[in-house]
């Protein structure tokens, strides 16, 4: 029986029906289970960072696993705090502190009890924006579609438009007692790769200052090189007061981080938030073969892919703009036609995800090269054709 058939007799229709089941991958392309190969542009939504079968990865794994696979939090770990200290000096600010979880879901649930702590009620998230499937981090994400059917959600969160930083200042000024936290991500993901306007991101440093409010950012999926430099926010040149990651800092392991520092650093306390799992060594030992990949040359690599795979794309027909950072870009196009195109590729031998109607999202593994890139702008262009009446 294959695997395909096999998904839709034991697994809940959470999904529906995957198009393909892959069964191997090296560095930038994956098989299915019938030998067919593909180019990935999705990288598990921007979660395998370091491709395919990475040998530093692999090697980390195993040696771990054989040594000491879990502890629990009511043990310390070695492979814990080499990553914490590696993301603490990524951060730059060595009074920070670091909360590990499980994914970016429950790095966002941390966050949002962070929030509580503070002893005020209100958190101001972005219309659109996206932050998990918690019943937190969902009360933190402004799409109607995924909240409704949950509700009622934990209440005291309100939404402003992304971008808008007028109307956030106005919102907070309603009640700038009651605020504890601005929530967003630098790029908007989920909703069709939209970056934060200039100057947007310190605009809400500032509020945040001004009225003792905690700044989370979201690098979820921005984070861990995504878009050429390690968090997305420092671009912006801001340093926010917490900093939820998850995806490609595990390379493929389910790992998430909440890194805190300024006033948020101390409100957790013992028996105040916990996780069985979170920090495992395992995961850990993937997170720190990342961390030690992903230097200045790693970056300039990045940002190179990122521009040549952008210009080469943008000259296609169909396509009216390629926004995004990185390797975390939006392929805009003049039709509804981006989940055709997903189809299609397929057939065309290339993995690609449709965020909106009329947008592709390509987040390729961070180790793609020239000819990969290549391959990606001749691949899509073939796609493109065929699914443009």
């Amino acid at each position: 029986m294959s695997v395909l058939s096999t998904w839709t007799s034991v697994l809940t229709n959470t999904y529906g029906t995957p198009p393909v089941a892959l069964v191997e991958g090296t560095g930038t392309h994956v098989k299915d289970e019938d030998g067919n190969e593909y180019l990935d542009l999705l990288a598990g939504i921007a979660v395998s960072s370091l491709g395919h079968g990475h040998a530093g990865v692999q090697e980390a794994v195993a040696k771990q696993a054989g040594a000491l696979a879990h502890v629990s939090n009511l043990f310390a770990s070695r492979p814990v705090t080499e990553v914490a200290e590696k993301l603490i000096a990524r951060v730059g600010d060595e009074d920070a502190r670091v909360f590990f979880s499980n994914s970016g879901a429950e790095a966002n649930e941390a966050a949002f009890k962070l929030a509580r702590l503070t002893g005020r009620p209100r958190i101001l998230a972005a219309v659109d924006g996206f932050h998990g499937r918690t019943m937190g981090s969902l009360a933190m994400t402004g799409q109607p579609p995924k909240r409704r059917p949950f509700s009622p959600l934990p209440g005291g969160v309100e939404f402003y438009p992304y971008g808008d930083l007028d109307y956030l200042r106005a919102l907070v000024e309603q009640n700038p007692h009651d605020t504890a936290a601005i929530i967003l991500e630098p790029i908007q993901g989920e909703t069709g790769v939209i970056p934060a306007p200039e100057g947007f991101l310190k605009g809400i440093r500032e509020l945040c200052d001004e009225h003792g409010i905690l700044m989370i950012v979201d690098e979820v999926q921005t984070g861990a090189g995504r878009t050429g430099s390690f968090f997305a926010f420092e671009k912006s040149g801001v340093l926010p007061d917490v900093i939820s990651m998850a995806k490609g800092l595990g390379a493929g392991l389910p790992i998430g981080a909440t890194i805190v520092r300024g006033a948020a650093r101390d409100l957790f306390t013992p028996g105040s938030h916990g996780t069985t799992f979170g920090g495992n060594p395992v995961a850990c030992a993937a997170a720190n073969v990342v961390l030690d990949t992903m230097d200045e040359d790693f970056l300039v690599n990045v940002n190179e892919m990122g521009e040549k795979l952008r210009a080469g794309i943008a000259k296609l027909p169909q396509v009216t703009e390629v926004r995004g950072e990185g390797l975390m870009l939006g392929v805009v196009l003049e039709e509804d036609i981006a989940k055709q195109a997903v189809q299609a590729g397929f057939k065309h031998g290339v993995i690609l995800n449709a965020p909106a109607e009329n947008v592709i999202r390509l987040t390729p593994p961070l180790i793609i090269g020239e000819a990969d890139v290549q391959e990606a702008i001749d691949k899509i262009a073939q796609t493109l054709k065929e699914v443009v009446k």
